[in-house]
């Protein structure tokens, strides 16, 4: 129970140098971060609206649950493009770079659609425990052709494609990523003109 009698000291307003929110738990706290941006790029067909999309190379970093790991693993696995934000670079620019780096396409940031969060543990070196922050954009494609991207990105991305805007809630491995989709989806429904 608490102390509701006990004088507050100095020591008592000092803030913890870790802390930047107190509702943050503990875990977090000490816990890596990792700052992301990825894109949500549409392009207009007579077919419809179509989604950027990759699969990447190796096995992702985004934990999953056994029914979603039993079906990418019976089925390709597709992810919207993504990355860190390199020191000095804004998060809306770090997507437009991704996007180009991993699909081989251009487009254009019409807004921003939101972010996702989440904890992971690196398969990879230390194995620390990140706790991950992506901010998505919505991008209208302008050119370029999908998944002619640079040799040394083969490491990152088995391959770029576009997929029917209806199947990518299906499609999509993360469940942070088809929200991102539904989110677009709603922006060009109330934006007509894009």
């Amino acid at each position: 129970m608490p102390d509701y009698d006990r004088r507050v000291t100095r020591s008592d307003l000092v803030p913890d140098p870790f802390v930047t929110n107190s509702c943050v738990s503990v875990n977090l706290r000490h816990m890596i971060r990792e700052i992301s941006a990825g894109g949500v790029v549409m392009r207009h067909t007579p077919g419809g609206w179509q989604l950027a999309v990759i699969e990447p190379q190796k096995e992702s970093a985004v934990p999953l649950s056994d029914s979603a790991r039993q079906k990418t693993s019976q089925k390709m696995l597709l992810a919207l493009p993504k990355g860190l934000v390199d020191r000095g670079e804004k998060p809306v620019q770090a997507a437009t770079r991704e996007v180009a780096e991993e699909t081989g396409i251009t487009a254009i940031p019409v807004t921003k659609l939101g972010d996702t969060k989440y904890v992971y543990v690196r398969s990879w070196g230390d194995k620390e425990r990140v706790f991950k922050i992506v901010s998505f954009y919505l991008f209208q494609y302008q050119s370029g052709e999908i998944d002619k991207i640079a040799p040394e990105m083969r490491i990152e991305v088995k391959r770029a494609l576009w997929i029917a805007l209806e199947d990518a809630a299906k499609k999509l491995a993360y469940g942070g990523e088809k929200d991102m989709v539904r989110r677009a989806e709603a922006y060009l429904k109330s934006h007509p003109e894009l």
